[in-house]
Order: structure tokens, then sequence, then C-alpha cells
């Protein structure tokens, strides 16, 4: 007789729901530890220099940035499109995996969310600053006025405006419509009364009716179906930002799959980055396991191997193509004088994500988490790669120059890491990091109770 093979299970021990929920709540409840400290201080500091960057920006202009007449973008954009990267994989953990029913999910999604939230808010700060006058960032958007000031509908960079802050927006919803469940239950958890007010008016009267759950499940479904297109459309209009150019190298109309696969494949890195953590200091080993490490790791090969592809198709075709300025960009990317950072770049993105086959290394935490810190960087690399390499030798052999950035555009840079780890870090401090109500709705049939009764 054939038995189906037993997956490793979701959620390990024999966990009841009042379990997850004492489990689940305990890094919100009691003083936070020496650990929790020692990350938001580190975090804090580098917060701390991004804002004397940011001042010095503000104060004395993109003149303190290395820019040059060549090289128009560098650090600055360069992050503003790494940082849009990270925040795909919240959104797809959340939207496109529940409508797939994927059960792996319900771990993770609430970090990932989270995660998604964060990087947009510091990749919405790159295109802010470089604006120069902040106080006129109002006319980015299309309002009418006596002045008869319209914005410029044919530029991509007023795309990115209503794509981002759309799939800011929706993300954000989609977000805090999962965590109202986990909110009633913090306050019904609460043992003062400041506590209970504050989470008894942020979970808008929650109590856990068959109607509210059914409106609920209504609603999450609705959003996911919204927000499962953004993950297509929001790096695409991003892309467009270089692809609508006629600069060598950006010219391409590869740019919009290759930029969406790209920035779920950095979304999931940073992921786990924060999930291994996250499971070691807040003692959550049994609701993150393996399996959900090992799930991650594959979406990465595929990505990680769509990116590899992308790399070798923009080879072929600038070969193809006849075009000797794009051959020459491309051939200067790979030998030219910023080479090295070219190889970081392929070494990081295409190499290192193929050791995933071996189920030794996808289910090894050390390995996972060395691993998604080089495609945090090679993801990077690959930015500035195209920004810089595309831009500091154009047309004209006398405008050819070097770019270097500055102590600023560090600190700026810096200062984003900093802000991002010191909001995650409130977060877990203030609302449940895994969703409770989601973990207990896959307990049954996926945690070690089934795999007992399926002994028994």
């Amino acid at each position: 007789m054939y038995v189906s093979p037993i997956r490793e299970p979701l959620i390990r021990g024999a966990k009841n729901y009042s379990q997850v929920t004492k489990d689940i709540l305990a890094p919100m409840a009691g003083t936070p530890s020496k650990y929790w400290y020692m990350g938001i201080t580190l975090a804090g500091a580098a917060a701390l220099f991004g804002a004397w960057a940011t001042f010095m920006t503000v104060y004395y202009g993109i003149g303190t940035w290395g820019l040059n007449k060549t090289v128009g973008w560098g650090w600055g954009i360069t992050n503003f499109v790494w940082w849009v990267g990270i925040g795909h994989a919240g959104t797809f953990i959340s939207a496109i995996l529940l409508l797939f029913r994927q059960k792996w999910r319900t771990s993770i999604n609430r970090s990932a969310e989270a995660m998604t939230l964060i990087a947009i808010a510091c990749a919405g700060f790159f295109p802010l600053i470089h604006m120069g006058r902040l106080l006129l960032g109002f006319f980015i958007f299309p309002y009418p006025n006596t002045r008869a000031l319209w914005v410029n509908f044919n530029s991509p960079l007023l795309w990115d405006v209503f794509a981002i802050s759309t799939y800011f927006l929706v993300s954000l919803i989609f977000w805090y419509v999962g965590l109202i469940p986990d909110i009633g239950t913090v306050r019904d958890k609460a043992k003062t009364k400041i506590r209970k007010a504050i989470y008894g008016f942020l979970s808008f009267g929650w109590t856990g009716s068959a109607k509210h759950w059914s409106r609920h499940e209504t609603v999450s479904l609705i959003l996911a179906g919204l927000a499962a297109p953004l993950v297509l459309s929001v790096h695409t209009i991003v892309s467009f930002d270089f692809a609508t150019s006629v600069i060598p190298g950006w010219h391409t109309t590869i740019f919009p799959p290759y930029f969406v696969s790209g920035a779920v494949f950095s979304g999931f890195a940073m992921v786990l980055t924060l999930l291994i953590v996250a499971r070691k200091a807040l003692n959550l080993e049994e609701y993150i396991t393996i399996n959900h490490i090992e799930s991650m790791n594959k979406v990465i090969i595929v990505t990680g191997s769509i990116v590899g592809i992308a790399y070798i198709t923009e080879f072929f075709m600038a070969w193809y193509s006849g075009v000797e300025y794009e051959q020459y960009a491309f051939m200067n990317r790979a030998f030219g004088p910023y080479a090295w950072a070219y190889w970081i770049m392929m070494t990081c993105n295409v190499i290192t994500p193929q050791l995933f086959w071996f189920k030794k290394i996808r289910t090894s935490l050390v390995a996972t988490f060395i691993i998604s810190i080089f495609v945090n960087i090679g993801m990077w690399f690959e930015r500035f790669v195209i920004v810089v390499t595309s831009l500091h030798r154009d047309y004209l052999p006398s405008s050819w120059t070097m770019y270097k950035p500055t102590i600023v555009e560090v600190g700026l840079y810096v200062g984003t890491i900093g802000l991002f780890f010191t909001l995650f870090l409130i977060f877990i401090r203030v609302f449940p990091v895994i969703a409770i109500a989601e973990v207990k709705s896959v307990l049954k049939s996926s945690g070690d109770n089934k795999i007992n009764a399926h002994h028994e």
C-alpha cells in the first residue's frame, strides 16, 4: 500500500490555540532583551548619521554629492531602486501566495508586510531629497491651480510617484486589515487600561464574530487581488526610468521583467536576513521553521536564475544588434574601470544563489543567512552598475569621467538602513511579528499535531 511522504510541519510542537497566542505575544510582553537595546542603539546611531547627511544636503544642496556633468545620477537613484526592490517581497508573500492558498506564508507574511512599508518609506526619501526644494514637492501631483502648472505626464519619473504611492497605500491597508484580528487579541490580553484603550481603538471594535471573520476574509481577498498586479507594475514603471531613454545600456525592453524578478529576488533575501535573526532572538523557532526557510530559498533559486538569464540576454542583444555603442557599453561594464563592481554583482546574484540547489545548503540557517547577505549586496551593485557604468562613458569621449560618492551620500544610505532597522525593531515591540489568526488557521493541518495523528 502506497503511503504519501509526510512533509515537515510548518509549526513545530504540539501547540494549541492558547499556546500559539502566548508564544507570539511574548516578544511584546515585559522589558526588551539586551540584544534589542543593542540593535536599536546601533540602528539609531546610523539613522542619526543619515540625519546629518540629510541636513548637509538640504542646507548646502546636491553639490555635496559626488555627481558631475556626466554622471547626473549616482548613489541616490541606486539606493532608491534598491529599496523599492526590497519592498516587493512583502506584497508577493502576502497577496500572491494568499491567492494561491500557500500555507507556508502564514508565519512570515506579517514581517514581510512590515518590511515592505518601511522599505518603501526609505525608497521615497531619495527622490524627495533629490528635488532640492522640498517644500515644492507638491508640484509632482496633478492638482489644478491658478498658475496652470501641470506635471509632465510623459515622464516616467512622474509615473514613479503614482505607482509607488499607490503601492504603499494598498500595502498599508492590506497590512493593517490583516492586523485587526491580532490587535483584538492584544487588546483582550492587555493588562493596563492605557494599552487596552489604545489597542481597543486600533482594533475597530473587533469581536471575532462570524460576521466579522466573513467580512475580513472578503476584504483580504479583494485587497490581495488589487495588490497582486502591483508587484508587476511598480518595478516595471521604475524600470521605465531607464528603458525609455536612449542611453546605451538602458535602452532595452528586457528591463521590466528583469527588474521585477530582481526585486522579488532581493526582497526575499532581505526577508530571510530579518527572519533568521528574529526567529532566534524572539524564540520563534517553532513557528518560523526550516520548511519556511527552504520554501523561500526555492523562490530565490527561480528569481536568481531569471536574473542570470537577463544578464546573458543583455550581452547577446548588444552583440546581435550590431550597434557599436551598445556593444561598448556592455564591454565597458565587464572590463572597464568599474569591472570590479560588475563581477561582484555577477558573483553574488548569479553564482551564489545556485548553491541552494543542494538541499543541505538550502536547509542550513547559517548558509542561508550568509547567501541572503550576498544577494542583498549583489542587488545593490546591480543597480550601481546599471546607473553609473552606463553614464560615466557616454557618446562623447571628451566628457568621460569617473564617479565617486562623498561622505554625505554614504551617510544618506547608511541613514536609511538605520531607519529601516529602527522602525522594524519598534514594530516587533508594538505588534505581533507573526500573524496569530493565520497561524491558528493552519495549525491542525500543518503542525506536529497532524504528524502525530498520522502515525497513530
